[in-house]
């Protein structure tokens, strides 16, 4: 798959045409709205195989619409014909050791039926340019190792860095 060509960014959206087997397919990459960050949210289930965290007990549109509405939360999606094919979720974080922020991308995840077609990469390229907007000074993501397509796409973006996780219990 190739870029074909670009569209240039139209109130915060960027539109792309992609070229695939001499079909156009136009990706529109955009901030999500409440109904959009919910079709996300059945990608991230179906990406992650995980619908437990995903789907069983999903948050009121008040909660979500609240979530939405920050200015520390970006959540972008990648369309096709109006579906959400990808997506992902990212938080702003005000530093305290100095006047600037970082952004940490939560979760990516693209649909498996278009995957290795640039879209993750066509995401966090959208992130950039808000990360830009806002002054941040780094964007940083976590990768498990096992999944070795993020680590590489990871690696070619950015600097690795080897560090442990963990979860601590409240």
């Amino acid at each position: 798959m190739e870029i074909y060509s670009f569209f240039g960014w139209r109130a915060g959206h960027q539109i792309l045409l992609l070229e695939t087997d001499n079909n156009a397919v136009n990706i529109e990459y955009r901030k999500a709205d409440l109904a959009t960050f919910r079709q996300l949210n059945v990608v991230f289930s179906e990406a992650f195989e995980d619908p437990e965290h995903y789907q069983s007990r999903l948050p009121s549109d008040e909660y979500l619409s609240k979530l939405l509405s920050r200015e520390d939360f970006i959540p972008l999606v990648a369309t096709i014909d109006g579906n959400v094919v990808a997506g992902l979720a990212a938080y702003v974080l005000q530093k305290f050791e100095q006047e600037r922020s970082e952004i940490y991308i939560y979760d990516l995840a693209v649909l498996e039926s278009h995957r290795r077609s640039g879209i993750a990469t066509g995401l966090i390229n959208k992130l950039r340019e808000i990360a830009r907007e806002i002054g941040a000074y780094v964007i940083y993501v976590q990768a498990d190792p096992p999944d070795e397509p993020a680590v590489k796409l990871y690696e070619s973006l950015g600097v690795r860095e080897d560090v442990l996780h963990f979860d601590i219990e409240p």
